[in-house]
């Protein structure tokens, strides 16, 4: 079963950026132009983790993720909020907004992926059935 990724962002160029690194990842991915978007997508589709841009058109990342944890299908999803700002600054407000995570850009490749293949090996694991 393949693994899907919502990465919502409203900037072509750090969408095609973040593209090329999640291309490298085991996650089928889907994209977001903004948080409207965002939400209408998760309504529509089940994705096993949300990448989410803090600052955005239409609905900003905060809020998208509050709208996302009220969906009963996304209480456990991982859900990483990424920002220009301040992760100190922002981290509290993302934690309590629904964000497991709140990542400053520019985001390194390496520690992207580890992250994803961290949630990845985490998510759907399959029981053994033992005979």
């Amino acid at each position: 079963m393949s693994l899907k990724l919502l990465l919502v962002e409203d900037k072509p160029a750090t969408q095609a950026q973040l593209l090329q690194i999640l291309v490298q990842s085991q996650f089928s991915v889907s994209c977001a132009n903004d948080g409207l978007d965002g939400l209408n997508r998760v309504k529509n589709k089940h994705f096993d983790v949300i990448l989410v841009d803090h600052k955005m058109p239409l609905m900003d990342g905060m809020a998208l993720i509050k709208n996302i944890r009220q969906l009963p299908a996304y209480k456990q999803t991982p859900v990483i909020l990424m920002t220009t700002q301040d992760v100190n600054q922002v981290a509290g407000l993302a934690e309590k907004a629904g964000a497991n995570l709140c990542l400053a850009k520019p985001i390194a490749a390496d520690r992207l992926l580890g992250l994803l293949q961290d949630l990845a090996s985490t998510i759907h694991n399959p029981k053994q059935l033992t005979v």
